[in-house]
């Protein structure tokens, strides 16, 4: 198989291949893995019960999963990279802005990811925490260097792999004793339940910044509602499936989640060996998606003032120095990993949502996805450096969030006052509606009305 040759340049029509349908194992199968399962246990270590933990876990999915979606359907219609999309709404240079929140996100995912992966490893071999890291990396890193073709190939054989094995796992997991007040619908702190439908809704719309890097190559009469469809039912089963499980094991296994990997394969006896190999490679291809992500997004936001050729030098020194970055943050925080793990997802949230609300209002009811691709690659073309509306509405609407967030590092007191429950991301949606699209739906109308592009 041949190294991907394109980064986040535009895919031209010859070489646009595949169908809607390898969607969903690319995100059923991305989703099967113990990253996922540890989200959602963080409903019951908030303190809900199995009951309200599983309503929350279906409600935010459903929810959640809708914005990503949406998202993935703008891959085959434009053929470019989610991140080189935004350069619309933010500006060529303004892009920047968002980016680095995405890289920030990507670098944690790998990082959670990996050290999940190492204790695995660990589980099985005798080697140290950190040796387990380096050569997880090593082989994420290597894989990571194909792309997009292998990616789905990887997936498409996964998928099934992991629907076998997670079905022996289920059918075990759910014979296990938990105590009978777990699944008591009584017991309800609609604070807490709030949260939890944040966390898990958040998991879903962090996938947002790269969902149509997987999409763009599909041809471009590719029906959007197919890749919608296909997008959202492979995620949302895939990620209600292993968050349950992780519910049912957090509640039924002592200190489950101090090493989620060895607790869960150890529960197979004899087979613990298969489940570790099934939990590592689950581990290892999701790493591959943030790795190739956190590619693009790097690419993508050094672009406008180097104008390089990404070759496959380039890329693989792109890609190197990323997971150094990432191997450096997993050695050094490996011994706090849950509370770093929870604050961080909220963390990510506050300035995910915002941003997907901007791209989707300006590509749905704005613009209905009508865009000029070279101008995303021109600081002069049509979309400028900066957009002062769309940079105002993102920052504002971050500050807004401030007072209703319920964090590990801060709680705002408007939260305090509603008992805990985070709002934030309401808000995060919202605001730009009246801050971003309304203004830009006037300023679109003057510029047709000069008959200037825009």
């Amino acid at each position: 198989m041949k190294i991907e040759t394109r980064s986040i340049e535009w895919v031209p029509k010859e070489e646009r291949h595949g169908k809607a349908s390898s969607l969903f194992s690319i995100w059923f199968g991305g989703n099967m893995h113990i990253t996922t399962l540890i989200t959602g246990a963080l409903c019951v270590v908030l303190g809900l019960n199995l009951f309200w933990s599983v309503v929350a876990i279906i409600v935010g999915n459903l929810f959640g999963a809708i914005f990503m979606a949406l998202h993935s359907a703008q891959g085959p219609v434009l053929g470019i990279p989610q991140m080189i999309q935004s350069r619309a709404q933010f500006g060529v240079i303004g892009a920047i802005i968002p980016l680095v929140i995405v890289i920030f996100m990507y670098l944690g995912f790998f990082s959670t990811s990996s050290l999940l992966a190492a204790q695995t490893v660990k589980g099985v071999l005798p080697v140290s925490t950190t040796a387990a890291i380096i050569v997880v990396n090593i082989i994420a890193f290597t894989l990571t260097l194909y792309g997009y073709d292998l990616i789905h190939k990887m997936q498409s054989i996964l998928s099934w792999v992991f629907l076998a094995v997670y079905i022996i796992v289920t059918i075990k997991v759910f014979s296990m004793p938990v105590p009978a007040e777990a699944w008591n619908p009584n017991n309800f702190n609609f604070a807490t339940f709030i949260l939890a439908i944040s966390i898990v809704a958040t998991w879903q719309i962090a996938y947002a910044p790269y969902v149509a890097d997987y999409s763009r190559y599909l041809p471009e009469d590719t029906s959007e509602k197919a890749a919608f469809w296909y997008t959202y039912a492979g995620s949302v089963l895939g990620t209600v499936w292993m968050m349950i499980l992780g519910v049912v094991l957090v509640s039924a296994v002592p200190n489950f989640l101090d090493a989620a990997g060895p607790n869960l394969a150890k529960l197979f006896g004899v087979f613990a060996l298969f489940l570790y190999v099934i939990i590592i490679l689950g581990q290892l291809s999701i790493n591959v998606y943030n790795l190739y992500g956190a590619f693009m997004a790097t690419v993508t936001t050094v672009e406008p003032f180097l104008k390089m050729k990404v070759t496959s030098k380039v890329r693989a020194i792109f890609i190197l120095i990323i997971v150094c970055a990432g191997s450096i943050i997993e050695i050094t925080g490996q011994g706090s990993f849950i509370s770093l793990f929870k604050s961080f997802i909220l963390f990510i949230s506050y300035f995910l949502i915002p941003w997907t609300s901007i791209n989707l209002l300006d590509f749905y009811l704005l613009r209905h996805g009508k865009y000029s691709v070279k101008d995303m690659f021109d600081v002069d073309g049509i979309y400028g450096k900066f957009n002062k509306i769309t940079l105002i509405a993102y920052i504002v609407a971050v500050i807004v969030e401030i007072p209703f967030m319920n964090s590990t590092l801060y709680v705002g007191p408007i939260c305090t006052a509603l008992n805990g429950a985070d709002i934030s991301w309401l808000l995060g949606l919202i605001i730009p509606v009246f801050l971003y699209y309304l203004p830009m739906k006037k300023k679109f109308k003057q510029k047709q009305a000069q008959g200037l592009e825009f």
